[in-house]
């Protein structure tokens, strides 16, 4: 089988061809590549597979869904439309944050995470092999202050609330950084026009880290800055 991802046309949307079930692990296993990667969830084919699909989970777009004046042409929707901006909705704690979609390589399960002899730091949990690459491996709530809500407390070891936990992966500046989410939402577009003042009910540490909020299904949702995010983790690395 090619390791490059297959499509099937189809009338109203590109099918994904999800080989894996077909002659992956859970098909025939007659794929030449689980040689190498062992189990499918390792192969890039499936990696890039389940990016599509993230990406295909668009909601409404918030800011964008009102009616237009009578009259207005179509110049003007068409600098609506780029108005949108795209971004991946996940929570840590009881917060809901997002970063642009364009940051995301890949969402994965959680891995085992080594700690690095003789460091000592909260915001640097250790590395992760991501398909056989040595990731570095993040924690957002030490850095943003978040805590464990006691209702998670309570849920720990919860098969539920594992099985929502992901392994977020994104990529800024050349530099890949994996960190975990208690839950992923999906992608959201998002008009600039609707991002409002970041309220000073937000609690310090995720406040300085916010540059707006919008609001999503009754919820305060935090975005990121992500030039000063980055800048923070470039420092707690060196």
């Amino acid at each position: 089988m090619s390791t490059s991802l297959h499509y099937q046309a189809d009338t109203a949307m590109t099918q994904i061809d999800d080989c894996w079930n077909r002659i992956g692990v859970r098909g025939d296993a007659s794929c030449e590549q689980l040689t190498l990667h062992i189990d499918c969830r390792n192969c890039p084919v499936h990696a890039r597979a389940a990016a599509e699909l993230l990406d295909r989970l668009q909601i409404d777009d918030i800011g964008d869904n009102l009616p237009e004046p009578a009259g207005e042409n179509a110049e003007k929707q068409s600098q609506s439309a780029a108005d949108l901006r795209s971004l991946l909705l996940f929570r840590i704690g009881e917060e809901w944050l997002a970063l642009p979609t364009a940051l995301l390589e890949e969402i994965t399960e959680q891995r085992a995470i080594h700690r690095l002899p003789h460091r000592q730091n909260a915001v640097v949990l250790g590395i992760t092999n991501i398909r056989g690459a040595l990731v570095t491996c993040v924690s957002l709530a030490a850095m943003l202050g978040i805590g464990i809500s006691n209702g998670e407390k309570r849920n720990e070891g919860n098969e539920r609330h594992e099985q929502l936990r992901r392994l977020l992966i994104v990529r800024h500046n050349g530099q890949t950084t994996a960190f975990t989410a208690d839950e992923v939402h999906g992608t959201l577009r998002v008009a600039a026009s609707a991002w409002q003042a970041v309220p000073t009910t937000l609690t310090h540490a995720v406040g300085h880290f916010t540059h707006a909020v919008i609001h999503w299904n009754g919820r305060s949702v935090g975005l990121l800055d992500q030039g000063l995010l980055f800048h923070t983790l470039d420092r707690s690395l060196a």
